[in-house]
């Protein structure tokens, strides 16, 4: 028998689209009488949750590559923290009240892939917001507890940030990032920013980021110290954009991370680089794509992709914590869960200048 909630629980709502492109907020599960966790599990009152580009690429365009597509009323959300209110007796090492982010992973842990401890291509995983499994983007959510990681007194904002510091941890760390490499991030969005701030972290020097937004430019100098900036224009054609990179760095990069999954800003990050240079391609773009192929093999440069994270938690957890990777500026938005509609709208204006919208319950 599940111990009970701590506290007087509100009805459950959550944040939902459809194959209609659909988005709004509704009762969700778990109900009132469904919120005793089983087996493994605690229960969490999700205090924050931003939104992540693939939130609005699955509500607007109804699925992210070939194989994730929403076919039928779904949650979204996969960056969040939260609080414990309930814990099943077969759970050890949470208690009621613990601060907790949660990943959304839910491998099978017997496959190859597990077992390597890559279970990032389990087969068989479950991941929060990715159809069909719903999202953290609702106000109570039943966790496996070994995937709740305990925040201490981080602020539950901070909680909800990591999991995109995971996504760019895993990048730097593919990428093989070290003290002194010259580094170029393509995209100075979230993921973008993050990265270079972790690039930065890592020692990367020069940095530099382009975007064909000048604000988020402007946003990335003001949080990355010493980065240099490049304005693409929407007309520009890659091999030009790679010039401009060289002449921002002073040299030709040994890396470049990308961020965005446009071809043309991939392939701009290729003509940038040096021979035996490494591209590092975290953005979701389109699933065909044509790239500089002869221009890679006669440079013999890598070419190197990323899906989500594995093991990076920990890390994530103590770069926060240690103020190394300074997350305090990257919250532009906040918006109560039931105003998630907005908040959609604002993550979705290149107007708005939103770097992260944060959905809150309660905040703190």
């Amino acid at each position: 028998m599940a111990t009970a909630t701590a506290v007087e629980t509100k009805e459950n709502l959550g944040v939902f689209t459809n194959p209609k492109h659909e988005l709004y907020i509704s009762s969700c599960s778990p109900a009132k009488e469904e919120l005793n966790p089983g087996p493994g599990e605690v229960l969490v009152h999700v205090r924050a949750s931003g939104i992540c580009g693939s939130d609005i690429h699955f509500q607007r365009h109804g699925r992210v590559g070939p194989t994730m597509v929403v076919r039928e009323e779904h949650i979204l959300g996969h960056e969040s923290a939260g609080v414990v209110i309930a814990v099943h007796p077969s759970v050890k090492d949470l208690v009621v009240g613990d601060r907790v982010a949660l990943e959304g992973s839910e491998p099978c842990h017997t496959c190859e892939e597990c077992l390597h401890g890559k279970y990032n291509g389990c087969p068989q995983m479950l991941f929060k917001s990715t159809p069909p499994v719903p999202g953290f983007l609702r106000r109570y959510v039943k966790q496996k507890a070994q995937w709740c990681h305990k925040i201490g007194d981080m602020s539950y904002e901070f909680g909800a940030l990591l999991e995109p510091l995971c996504v760019a941890l895993a990048g730097i760390e593919k990428a093989g990032v070290k003290l002194g490499d010259p580094v170029v991030i393509c995209g100075a969005g979230p993921i973008g920013i993050i990265s270079a701030l972790c690039a930065r972290a890592a020692g990367a020097e020069p940095l530099v980021i382009t975007d064909i937004d000048q604000n988020r430019l402007d946003f990335a100098k003001s949080v990355v110290p010493g980065i240099r900036t490049v304005l693409v224009k929407r007309d520009q054609i890659a091999e030009e954009i790679g010039d401009e990179i060289v002449k921002a760095a002073g040299l030709r990069p040994a890396i470049a991370i990308e961020c965005t999954g446009v071809e043309s800003s991939v392939a701009a990050g290729i003509f940038s680089l040096k021979f035996g240079g490494i591209i590092h391609v975290i953005g979701v773009g389109a699933d065909y794509q044509n790239l500089p192929f002869m221009h890679l093999s006669v440079n013999e440069i890598d070419i190197r992709l990323q899906y989500r994270y594995a093991n990076t938690w920990p890390r994530a957890i103590r770069l926060v914590n240690s103020g190394l990777v300074d997350v305090s500026s990257l919250v532009t938005h906040r918006y109560a869960i039931e105003e998630s509609v907005e908040a959609f709208k604002t993550a979705s204006d290149a107007k708005a200048r939103a770097i992260k919208v944060m959905i809150l319950d309660e905040p703190e």
